[in-house]
């Protein structure tokens, strides 16, 4: 599969299908595991984009992970300039939420924004459930599924497979998320393509009313309740993949 070898590390990346380029932004230390609830239903209809942030899964670092959101942001032009894709639709949930945001800032591809579990300002990140987040274990899914999604001891353990082979080693992990904690987006006015905005109701690790600020923030936003925690969007995938995929093609009619 494809790698783009820059200076300090090589990205790994995958595209399948044909058709518009979606690009999926991991949250933090997740691999594209975390992908796969949204992958199947857009990929067909949609050439569909993922990779490791730096540190993560197959893309090697070789000096420490930075924790600058500029420099993954650059990582993501760096991706989509090696694989030729001119225009780009972003789904990004968590930190990827906020590098979909600064690179929407400082790059020209993007054709449309979709936003999870996402602020304007890292300060609106529970340190605590994220902290809770990076342990291993059944307890670090607790901020991102209902009780009634965790009893399904079966399913649970393939996650924290995936986990154990694709997330960002400890040190990449902390710097991912000191990278989102310290990201503000000083002038979402700037941000003018269409952008829906998700978000699980009773998340612990970014309050919904911080996604409803995101949504008003953005010229065109639009936000849309999930019930669920943080990883809403995988605990009612159907009704995501649905939200999606419309919004997508209503962008693509415009």
């Amino acid at each position: 599969m494809p790698v783009v070898s820059i200076e300090d590390c090589s990205l790994y990346y995958e595209a399948h299908g044909s058709g518009p380029t979606v690009v999926f932004l991991n949250d933090v230390g997740y691999g594209a595991w975390l992908w796969g609830w949204q992958h199947p239903a857009l990929c067909g209809p949609f050439e569909t984009l993922v990779f490791d942030p730096r540190g993560t899964g197959r893309s090697v670092v070789e000096n420490g992970v930075t924790d600058d959101i500029d420099v993954f942001a650059r990582d993501v032009e760096r991706v989509l300039s090696a694989h030729g894709v001119r225009r780009v639709h972003l789904v990004g949930t968590g930190f990827g939420g906020t590098v979909a945001l600064a690179y929407a800032h400082q790059y020209d591809r993007v054709r449309s924004l979709t936003l999870m579990g996402t602020a304007l300002d890292g300060g609106r990140v529970s340190t605590d459930a994220l902290e809770l987040m990076g342990d291993t274990g059944r307890s670090s899914l607790e901020p991102c599924f209902s009780e009634a999604f965790l009893e399904h001891a079966e399913f649970i353990e393939r996650i924290q497979a995936w986990r154990e082979k694709e997330d960002a080693d400890p040190a990449a992990w902390q710097a991912q998320a000191e990278a989102w904690c310290g990201f503000s987006c000083d002038a979402p006015y700037e941000i003018t393509v269409p952008a829906l905005v998700l978000h699980g109701v009773e998340d612990p690790v970014v309050p919904v009313e911080a996604s409803r600020e995101l949504a008003d923030g953005l010229p065109n936003g639009r936000f849309v309740e999930l019930a669920g925690k943080h990883l809403a969007f995988i605990e009612s995938s159907k009704h995501v993949n649905d939200e999606i995929i419309g919004f997508l093609e209503g962008v693509r009619e415009e």
